[in-house]
């Protein structure tokens, strides 16, 4: 398995085969294209976010190893925007800590239940506006507009921003497990800078006059004086508080979206799944736990090693890149009879990693799991029955960090 190679096209559209040989074969392996040891077993990707201070999430910002002309051009680029510090996703110890306190009010359970009459809401809506099609382009009709309409109204953003909502998120994770060229990536960093100077202003205007949002929210998180756990009290700063918008954005925006459209592709690739679903609705959220284990959005997460370690028979050297895959752990053969298979009765199913686990777990999980339910429990009663027309080819992302649907077209049929 020395010619694994993750950025290959090929294996971009269909990975399970790859790691499949690799959970069998070289569970722990160095990928020589990434310059990255590769974690597959879910025993091994496990351990590892067990242990945070040996595998840091103060990872690398780039795929591959960036010539000195290249690096130049990103500096110059970047040094035209904020500042970016670590927030949640790259940060470790005392400091993540903090950017969790802080943000955690907002994803609460209470703060997520006031959330569902919204989503139900918004996805009535766009249901509507395609119901009486018999065709739809599921991605763009419904996935994509569903979750970015409700990070949106969290945020309070206008109406008439949606679309830079999805332009900035694009450009957020253009780099996200896929190599494109230093002008697109100067390109991307330019988009993102637009996203910097609305928030600025939005939070500026919030300083003045607070509002019930999620940027209000921000202003006013403070850590507890009696947090022992946190030494560094102080409120966010803008840059800060930018950084975490962004991460909140694609979070809540990029995972979901597949999430989506992958449940449907699942549940129309069989006529009798559909009409289970609709005939016992209250299988959703079990149906939204396989679908993030076999599909997994997020499929893997660079992690750094901070001193030499040894993890599955292999010795990682201190200063490694690694990358855990979550789309393999939850396809793992030790773990999951016929893995490759959609059971949603599975009896071990909440053991997927597909929010990671540990100190780094998914922040937005609560958030991602309402959309998912909302969105299917309000599709169950207003679609009869759906297709997959031959006019599929399933092309997917070219990223093996962020994985889903480019497009999905389905035929369906109104209750």
């Amino acid at each position: 398995m020395v010619d694994f190679d993750p950025l290959d096209p090929d294996t971009l559209q269909r990975p399970e085969q790859h790691l499949a040989r690799l959970r069998a074969d070289a569970p722990v392996h160095f990928i020589d294209s990434l310059k990255a040891y590769f974690v597959v077993r879910h025993d091994l990707v496990s351990e590892a976010l067990r242990r945070p201070e040996v595998f840091s999430s103060q990872f690398p910002k780039s795929v591959l190893p960036l010539s000195e002309d290249d690096q130049r051009a990103l500096a110059e680029a970047l040094a035209d925007g904020l500042p970016r510090p670590k927030t949640m996703i790259t940060a470790d110890g005392g400091v993540h800590t903090r950017y969790r306190r802080l943000v955690s009010k907002a994803f609460s359970p209470r703060a997520i239940a006031v959330l569902e009459p919204t989503v139900r809401t918004i996805t009535t809506k766009l249901i509507d506006s395609w119901i009486d099609r018999d065709r739809i382009e599921l991605v763009e009709d419904f996935a994509v507009p569903l979750p970015v309409e409700v990070i949106a109204n969290a945020l309070n953003v206008p109406e008439d921003r949606l679309a830079d909502f999805r332009r900035w998120s694009d450009a957020t994770v253009l780099t996200f497990g896929a190599t494109p060229t230093v002008g697109e990536r100067v390109a991307a960093i330019r988009t993102v800078q637009e996203l910097q100077r609305f928030f600025v202003a939005a939070l500026e205007e919030r300083r003045r006059a607070p509002q019930d949002d999620l940027l209000t929210g921000l202003l006013e998180a403070r850590i507890d004086d009696d947090d022992e756990e946190v030494d560094d009290k102080r409120p966010l700063d803008v840059p800060e508080m930018v950084s975490l918008v962004q991460e909140l954005l694609v979070g809540g925006n990029e995972t979901t979206t597949k999430l989506i459209a992958e449940m449907v592709r699942l549940l129309a690739a069989d006529p009798g799944r559909w009409e289970h679903l609709r005939a016992h609705p209250e299988a959703i959220p079990t149906v939204v736990e396989e679908s993030l284990r076999l599909a997994s959005p997020a499929q893997a997460m660079w992690r750094l090693a901070t001193q030499d370690i040894e993890l599955g028979g292999v010795a990682i050297p201190a200063g490694s890149r690694v990358v855990l895959s979550y789309a393999s752990a939850n396809r793992d053969e030790g773990l999951y009879d016929q893995p490759d298979e959609f059971d949603p009765d599975r009896a071990n199913l909440t053991e997927h990693l597909a929010f990671g686990r540990g100190p780094h777990f998914c922040i937005g999980a609560s958030l991602a799991r309402l959309e998912a339910r909302v969105a299917f429990e309000e599709l169950v009663q207003r679609v009869a029955s759906i297709s997959l027309p031959d006019t599929n080819d399933f092309p997917y992302n070219p990223s093996f960090l962020l994985r889903g649907l480019v497009r999905l077209d389905v035929d369906i049929v109104a209750a």
